[in-house]
């Protein structure tokens, strides 16, 4: 309970701070939100480590930080995205023969965005808004490829490791290796780790700054998507990725 009364202290205080254009003394603050100094105070250093907060000392005012603004256009920047990824994806649907799949993390897991169907009678099929676990899936593992290390620790520690199918990676060490893999060749690989049968090749679309904000997805039955295809279909995916990255103002590597 304590936690929850932390949490809507901090709201409270962010939400006073985005409607000041000219920034508040700690003085302001807390009685606007009606705390003590001390509290507001200790609230507003646990934020500012975040970067949800920052501080001019030399006027003692404090302002909204980077990561309140990231968090706050997180949803505006989810449904757009789907929508400039709509004709890629339906380009790599046509040129693959095979389901393509938009997803972001969230909460440790992904959350799928949209998709377009391949023609095919056998295909993957993903509902919006379904979630599936990041370390066997194509679309999780692209993005803790290239997401900074400490967010593995956290999905792991968060969600563990359990095994969907004989083929599913259960110990962190294999783990990092794939991903290193997937490091260098620019492209993750799902080789029947989430469904039997199934495989995905996935990129990773990037934001202004080079990090990961999605993942595309290519997905189809083993059979047609053999060993000896699986890097010409990840370079196709990795390419979309790269030209969607910039249509979206991101910076592909």
């Amino acid at each position: 309970m304590q936690q929850v009364q932390s949490l809507v202290r901090a709201l409270s205080i962010l939400n006073a701070l985005a409607e000041s254009e000219d920034g508040m003394t700690l003085t302001e603050i807390a009685q606007q939100v009606k705390l003590p100094p001390s509290t507001a105070h200790r609230l507003l250093t646990t934020m500012q480590h975040e970067r949800f907060v920052t501080f001019d000392g030399e006027r003692t005012l404090w302002f909204v930080g980077v990561q309140a603004f990231s968090v706050g256009n997180a949803f505006t920047k989810n449904r757009n995205l789907s929508q400039i990824a709509r004709p890629y994806m339906r380009a790599l649907m046509e040129d693959s023969g095979e389901t393509v799949n938009l997803a972001v993390a969230d909460g440790g897991e992904v959350i799928f965005l949209t998709q377009v169907e391949c023609r095919k009678m056998m295909r993957a099929l993903v509902t919006p808004g379904r979630r599936a676990l990041m370390h066997c899936s194509g679309v999780g593992k692209a993005l803790l490829a290239f997401l900074p290390e400490e967010e593995l620790h956290s999905v792991i520690a968060q969600h563990g490791m359990p095994k969907i199918t004989d083929r599913t990676l259960v110990t962190q060490s294999a783990l990092e290796q794939d991903l290193e893999r997937s490091r260098q060749r620019g492209y993750a690989l799902d080789d029947e780790e989430h469904a039997v049968g199934l495989r995905c090749v996935a990129g990773v679309v990037r934001d202004e700054t080079g990090l990961p904000i999605a993942a595309l997805s290519l997905s189809g039955p083993a059979a047609r998507i053999p060993n000896d295809q699986i890097k010409h279909l990840g370079l196709k995916v990795r390419r979309v990725c790269a030209d969607l990255s910039r249509e979206y103002g991101g910076k592909p590597v």
